[in-house]
């Protein structure tokens, strides 16, 4: 995988796990709720998720490129039309509506990290739909084993670590406040890249 796709990748994992949301939320509030045990298991089962849609996606394209390349340009120009809605969307946000206090509470040793950040992201249908958008922009005929791997375990791989370091930052410091300060910043930086990845299509 060239090295120019790779960090195109690796940026738009980052923005997407930086940018506040429903995993967000259930990451803080199994940590702040739970302590960091529960929040780690949460991150790192919700990684894994994230890593086995990934992994499908991947799957799925690469059959439809044998089968048929007609068929996958289909797929490519609407994944490119996709990330556009995405990148609208991203642009006209005003950042974050999690409630700080609504996530705050008494510390709760039952909360079951593993089963929650799983099933939050592999229930996510939303997640499949960007992944076949997103991948059928990295994926060509010639695409390797090695090449689709290096993309499930960076995607999986960074969305691990940004939530274990968000548990590791609410148990050391005022880390989620700073976050939502800056959330419309994220937003805004997100969307541009989104819109950029869709018109390298258009160009190429």
């Amino acid at each position: 995988m060239a090295l120019e796709l790779w960090l195109s990748l690796v940026v738009i994992c980052v923005l997407g796990a930086l940018s506040p949301g429903p995993s967000l939320a259930l990451v803080v509030r199994n940590t702040m709720l739970g302590g960091h045990k529960p929040g780690l298991a949460t991150a790192i089962s919700h990684g894994f998720g994230v890593g086995l849609y990934a992994a499908i996606s991947v799957t799925g394209i690469g059959l439809v490129i044998v089968q048929s390349p007609l068929i996958f340009q289909i797929i490519q120009y609407t994944g490119a039309a996709f990330l556009l809605y995405l990148a609208f969307n991203a642009l006209k946000s005003n950042g974050s509506n999690i409630d700080l206090d609504v996530v705050q509470g008494q510390n709760d040793k039952h909360i079951n990290g593993w089963r929650d950040g799983f099933l939050l992201a592999f229930l996510n249908p939303k997640l499949a739909i960007f992944f076949l958008a997103l991948f059928s922009q990295f994926v060509d005929v010639n695409a390797s084993i090695t090449h689709k791997l290096i993309m499930i375990f960076t995607v999986g791989g960074l969305d691990t670590i940004w939530y274990c370091l968000v548990v590791f930052g609410l148990t050391r410091g005022p880390v989620l406040a700073k976050l939502k300060a800056n959330s419309h910043i994220i937003d805004k930086v997100t969307g541009v890249v989104l819109l950029l990845l869709a018109v390298r299509v258009v160009i190429n």
